[in-house]
C-alpha cells in the first residue's frame, strides 16, 4: 500500500472519528483449506522456466522456512540435483543461524563439494542469495546484473532500466552505464521499488538483500522463481556463476554510525560544514564512489555511508564525517 494509505489506517484506528469493528468469536472469519495450494505454486514456477536446466547440481538453504517443501520439490521437478540443508522447521528455528542471512554453512558445502553454485532463501522465501562455486558470496546487486543484463539480450529489459534502491552498491550503476543501462533509484525497502516498477512498467528491481523483482512474473520478491530464472541465465550462459559475476564489479562500502541528537538528526544537510565535506567528497570520487547519509527512523542516529575503489580511504573519510555529525548535531546541555 502506498504511504498515504497507511498513514490514513493509522488516522483511523487511533482517531474517534470512526468506531473500529472488533470482531469476536465467529464473527471473527473462516478458515479455508487449500490443499492443492504448494502443487499450484510449483507449477507456475515451473512454467517460467524455458531452458532446460536437468544436469545442474545445487545446495540449497531453505532457512526452516517457507520454502522447505515447495523448493526441493520444484527442483526435482526440473531435474536439478539439489542437495538441501535446513528443510526441517519446527516453529521456533526458522532463520536461526541459517538461510540467506547465515550462508557460512552453505558456502562451506559449496566450496568442498561439487556443486554449480549455493542458493539460501530467508524464512518467508521472498529473497534469495547465491554463492557461487567456490563458496564466494553473490549478492542481490550481482544477481540483478546478471538477469538484467540477459533480459537486456532477449529485447525484454523495458527502457533498459535496473530499479534500485539508495542502499545498491554503486558498482551496479557502473556496470549499467557501461551495458547501455540505466538505474532508477527509490527510498529503501522493495515496497518502493515495486510501486515504481508498476507506474512504469520496468521489467527489474529489488534490493542489495536479494528481494528482486521480476515483473513480467510477479508483483512481489518470490525467492523460487528468482532462483529458476538465474538457473536459466547460468545455463544459457555455458558459463559458471563465478564467470557470470565478473561482468560487475562491487566497490568497497563502509557504514559508520553517527549518534546524534534525535530532534536534529534530520537537519544534517542544513548544517553547511557537513554539507560542505559531502559536496568535497562527492568531487574527489568523480563518479567512482559515493557518500549516502540517513537518519535511523528509530534511534538517536545518523548513518552514514561511503563506497569507493580504496578501502582505507573510505573508512577514514566515514569515520571522519560521522565524528564531524556528531559534535554538529549533539544533544545540547
Amino acid at each position: 500500500m502506498p504511504d498515504s494509505t497507511e498513514d490514513r489506517i493509522e488516522e483511523i484506528i487511533h482517531g474517534e472519528e470512526y468506531t473500529v469493528p472488533s470482531p469476536i468469536g465467529n464473527g471473527v472469519g473462516n478458515r479455508v483449506l487449500c490443499e492443492q495450494a504448494l502443487d499450484d505454486y510449483v507449477a507456475f514456477v515451473e512454467s517460467t522456466v524455458t531452458t532446460q536446466l536437468k544436469g545442474m547440481k545445487i545446495a540449497i538453504d531453505c532457512a526452516n522456512g517457507a520454502s522447505f517443501e515447495a523448493a526441493p520439490r520444484l527442483f526435482e521437478r526440473l531435474g536439478v540435483e539439489c542437495h538441501v540443508i535446513n528443510h526441517q522447521p519446527n516453529g521456533v528455528n526458522i532463520n536461526k543461524d541459517c538461510g540467506s542471512t547465515h550462508m557460512e554453512r552453505l558456502c562451506e558445502i559449496v566450496k568442498t563439494g561439487d556443486f554449480d553454485l549455493g542458493i539460501a532463501f530467508d524464512g518467508d522465501a521472498d529473497r534469495m542469495l547465491a554463492c557461487d562455486e567456490n563458496g564466494e558470496m553473490i549478492d542481490g546487486d550481482v544477481i540483478m546484473a546478471i538477469v538484467a543484463l540477459d533480459l537486456k539480450l532477449q529485447g525484454k529489459l523495458k527502457d533498459d532500466t535496473i530499479v534500485v534502491t539508495v542502499m545498491s552498491n554503486i558498482g551496479l550503476d557502473v556496470f549499467a552505464r557501461e551495458n547501455g543501462m540505466k538505474t532508477v533509484k527509490t527510498k529503501v525497502g522493495d515496497r518502493y521499488v515495486l510501486e515504481k516498477m508498476l507506474n512504469e512498467g520496468y521489467s527489474i528491481g529489488g534490493e542489495q538483500s536479494g528481494h528482486i523483482i521480476l515483473l513480467e512474473h510477479n508483483t512481489t520478491g518470490d525467492g523460487l522463481l528468482n532462483a529458476v530464472q538465474l538457473l536459466q541465465v547460468l545455463k544459457r550462459s555455458g558459463k559458471t556463476i563465478s564467470e557470470n559475476a565478473l561482468i560487475i564489479q562491487i566497490y568497497p562500502q563502509v557504514l559508520v554510525n553517527a549518534r546524534v541528537s534525535n530532534k536534529k538528526k534530520y537537519g544534517y544537510l542544513e548544517v553547511p560544514e557537513i554539507a560542505e565535506m559531502c559536496k568535497a567528497l562527492e568531487t574527489e570520487f568523480h563518479g567512482e564512489g559515493r557518500v549516502l547519509i540517513r537518519p535511523s527512523g528509530t534511534e538517536p542516529l545518523v548513518r552514514v555511508m561511503i563506497e569507493g575503489k580504496d578501502q582505507d580511504f573510505i573508512t577514514s573519510k566515514a569515520t571522519e564525517l560521522a565524528k564531524l555529525i556528531e559534535t554538529m548535531l549533539m544533544e545540547e546541555k
